[in-house]
C-alpha cells in the first residue's frame, strides 16, 4: 500500500512442480502438453478439490488444497505466460487457427499476454483475450499491469518464463504446489527452494493430500 493506493503485485499462483523441481517433462507436443510427464500426477490435488473449475460431478475435497484452488483468480486482472504454455508451436506461426489448449472457454477470464518473438493478432475467446507480444519481462509487466486495471498480475509460466521474471527481480509473491512425484527431466524451476531465500521469505505447508505448498514473499 502506497499513499493509500494498493500496489499491484506480480504473483505466481498454483504453480505445480515435482519433488525434483520440474514443472514440465521433455517432448512437449499437441497431444502431450506436459511432455513425457503425467499432468494428472502433478495436478491431482487440484483436480480432487470441490473448487476445481473443470469439475462436472458434485463433491470434492475441502481444506488447504481447495483454498489454493479457489485463490487462483482472487484479485487477478491479467496474466503473463510464455508461448509454450499457450501451445506447442515454435518459430513463425504456421497455424493461426490454433487458439490454445483450453477450447472455447479458457480459465483465465482476463487479458493474457503471451510472450513470443513471433507476434500475431490478438484473439478473444469467451471472456479471455490473448495478446501476443515480443517484449522483455519489464515491458510485458508494464503492459499487463495497465490492462489489469489496478488488480494484480498472475505469472502463469511455464518454467522458463517464471525463471526469467525471477531473474529480473519482478516477482512479488509465489505459491508453488509440490506434488509427491518425480519427473526426472524437462523444465526445472529449482534444485532446491532454498535457492530463492536470498530474496524471499518461505513458509512450507504440507497438505494431507501429499502435496507440499511453498509460499514465497519478498524480503
Amino acid at each position: 500500500m502506497r499513499n493509500g493506493v494498493r500496489t499491484q503485485l506480480l504473483r505466481v499462483q498454483n504453480f505445480m512442480l515435482s519433488t525434483d523441481g520440474f514443472g514440465t517433462g521433455e517432448g512437449l507436443t499437441l497431444e502431450r502438453p506436459f511432455g513425457h510427464a503425467d499432468p494428472a500426477a502433478l495436478a491431482s490435488r487440484a483436480g480432487a478439490t470441490a473448487s476445481w473449475p473443470n469439475r462436472t460431478d458434485p463433491g470434492g475435497t475441502r481444506g488447504l488444497d481447495d483454498y489454493f484452488t479457489r485463490d487462483f483468480s482472487t484479485n487477478i486482472g491479467a496474466e503473463i505466460m510464455g508461448r509454450g504454455k499457450f501451445g506447442p508451436q515454435q518459430g513463425p506461426w504456421e497455424d493461426l487457427e490454433w487458439q490454445g489448449w483450453w477450447g472455447d472457454e479458457p480459465p483465465f477470464r482476463t487479458p493474457v499476454f503471451v510472450l513470443t518473438h513471433h507476434v500475431r493478432p490478438s484473439i478473444t475467446l469467451s471472456d479471455t483475450t490473448f495478446h501476443f507480444i515480443d517484449a522483455d519481462p519489464h515491458e510485458a509487466l508494464r503492459q499487463a499491469k495497465e490492462a489489469a486495471d489496478g488488480k494484480d498480475v498472475r505469472l502463469g509460466g511455464g518454467v522458463r518464463t517464471v525463471r526469467e521474471f525471477l531473474e529480473a527481480d519482478l516477482v512479488d509473491t509465489m505459491h508453488v504446489a509440490v506434488a509427491p512425484v518425480e519427473i526426472g527431466r524437462g523444465g526445472r524451476l529449482w534444485e532446491s527452494p532454498d535457492e530463492l531465500l536470498d530474496r524471499f521469505h518461505l513458509e512450507v505447508v504440507p497438505s494431507p493430500s501429499g502435496v507440499v505448498h511453498h509460499l514465497f514473499w519478498r524480503r
